[in-house]
């Protein structure tokens, strides 16, 4: 992606109203915008859900996060042109998308995290940890952040890692430490599906 040109319909990997958008990284029409936000970052936002992001939507609204610059905001399902390509994500889109904490994540004035998930560059740069308070937080932290990260790393409490994945392909637990893990487990125990 070049810098300043708006993103269009070969900017994304699919685009009309028969699928969700919920839990992706969406373009917005650049006719959707202000004249000041003409930009291709200015058009990439994060859904988080709302009426709207369902597939043939009844509904209107969705709800997103800004990747230029992390504000949550209101749309119309009309705004979007579609779900885009992961490899047109700039590495400023990048880091932004790193620091969303999942969609339903528990309150953090309520809750204990348990977790750190970052998201890493190529080059080796990242932002600060999210902070993650439950399994399914991780599950759903590394399930959104999987198509459009390098590296993807969750931490326990202790700073010490218990999830790595490098594009998409899993470096830790090792499927040896998975098995050994699952054998251990009585019945009935949670199991955490990657």
């Amino acid at each position: 992606m070049s810098e300043g040109l708006l993103l269009t319909k070969e900017d994304c990997q699919s685009i009309g109203y028969d699928m969700s958008i919920a839990g992706k990284v969406i373009v917005l029409h650049s006719s959707a915008l202000p004249e000041e936000y003409q930009s291709a970052d200015c058009q990439l936002y994060f859904c988080t859900g709302g009426n709207g992001s369902n597939p043939n939507p009844i509904g209107r609204s969705i709800f997103t996060v800004s990747l230029a610059d992390g504000e949550n905001i209101r749309w119309n399902r009309s705004d979007v042109l579609g779900i885009a390509k992961p490899e047109i994500l700039s590495e400023k889109a990048r880091l932004q998308l790193s620091q969303i904490r999942p969609v339903g994540a528990l309150d953090l004035k309520e809750n204990e995290p348990q977790y750190s998930g970052y998201c890493y560059l190529p080059d080796g740069r990242y932002t600060s940890g999210v902070w993650l308070c439950s399994p399914k937080e991780v599950q759903d932290y590394i399930e959104m952040q999987r198509d459009y990260q390098h590296r993807i790393m969750i931490c326990d409490r202790d700073d010490f890692c218990v999830f790595e994945m490098e594009e998409g392909k899993l470096l830790y637990p090792t499927q040896d430490i998975l098995d050994t893990h699952r054998g251990d487990q009585e019945p009935g125990g949670m199991e955490m599906k990657l």
